[in-house]
């Protein structure tokens, strides 16, 4: 038996935050039906790269484990078979702009007065307020939510490599629906619940949107060196750049052991994290100049 043997859900959503809601509730077991547009979801479009059948990679990343049906929510007919199948669901997921569910009739409300026990999860890119025409793509809210400032080299503010604002959204709108579902046994009803993809990428800045708050300091790219830590960063060997990461005072020592300079650990630049990060430029050069004696294959 798997964890959402039973548990029935209508995924409506498209491209990636909410399909992956979908997909990760598939996987612990949920059976899934996937509401597509005659043209399918946008990453059935989204190529190279592509499989040996010319499918796109992008789609099958977030669409494993579910069943598909074709509904033209434009046409009434088809949106009564949509709704037909929200009013027999455990969850709905839908990531439309706000007011899109209320004009096909598909909103919460119109949902749960057939269903009561519907858990219904809506995805937007800014929340229902001010930005709520907007449209939610990963990039921008990564640009907005001050994502890129942080990434990168300094003076070149970075995207993440992967839509990390998206995958971030739908792990914590999949919690929230977990939760939902475990609250519907004593409550005996379902709920509606909501998150946008600004304030998962605000809750994703973690350490630096708390440094901010305790000192006022706006943080900035470092590249691949961290505010906070020495030495955690790349470091160059004999034949190119080597990551290292020693998140502790032990740990700092045994690898000033590893590379054949202990006496690193007791120096009193570099005893502490907090003297480490003060003196980083100086431990870069100590680091490197026994690091450059090996490749990275031996390191």
């Amino acid at each position: 038996m798997t964890a959402l043997e039973g548990i029935s859900v209508v995924d409506l959503s498209r491209v990636l935050a909410g399909p992956l809601v979908a997909m990760t509730l598939g996987d612990l077991g949920a059976d899934v039906v996937k509401v597509e547009a005659p043209g399918g979801d946008d990453t059935r479009r989204w190529l190279p790269p592509a499989d040996a059948q010319g499918r796109a990679a992008y789609h099958h990343a977030a669409n494993r484990n579910k069943r598909s049906v074709v509904l033209d929510l434009r046409l009434e007919p088809e949106r009564a078979l949509a709704r037909r199948l929200c009013e027999r669901a455990d969850v709905v997921v839908s990531n439309f702009k706000p007011g899109t569910l209320e004009r096909f009739g598909l909103d919460y409300e119109r949902i749960a007065a057939r269903n009561g026990n519907v858990v219904y999860c809506e995805i937007s890119g800014f929340g229902e307020r001010g930005g709520r025409t907007m449209p939610g793509y990963d990039p921008l809210v990564q640009a907005l939510g001050g994502l890129m400032s942080v990434t990168g080299p300094p003076g070149l503010p970075s995207k993440a490599g992967v839509a990390i604002v998206d995958v971030v959204t739908a792990l914590y709108a999949t919690v929230a629906v977990l939760a939902a579902l475990y609250a519907r046994r004593e409550l005996g009803r379902g709920q509606r619940v909501t998150i946008d993809l600004l304030h998962a990428n605000l809750a994703m800045l973690a350490n630096q949107s708390a440094g901010w708050l305790a000192s006022g300091e706006t943080p900035s790219a470092l590249g691949n060196v961290h505010p906070s830590i020495e030495p955690f960063a790349t470091y160059n060997a004999a034949d190119g750049e080597l990551m290292i990461g020693a998140g502790n005072d032990a740990q700092f020592a045994r690898l000033a052991a590893a590379i054949g300079a202990p006496e690193l650990a007791v120096d009193r630049r570099f005893d502490t994290n907090e003297r480490r990060v003060a003196n980083r430029a100086e431990l870069r050069s100590a680091l490197e100049r026994r690091l450059r004696s090996r490749t990275r294959a031996v390191w």
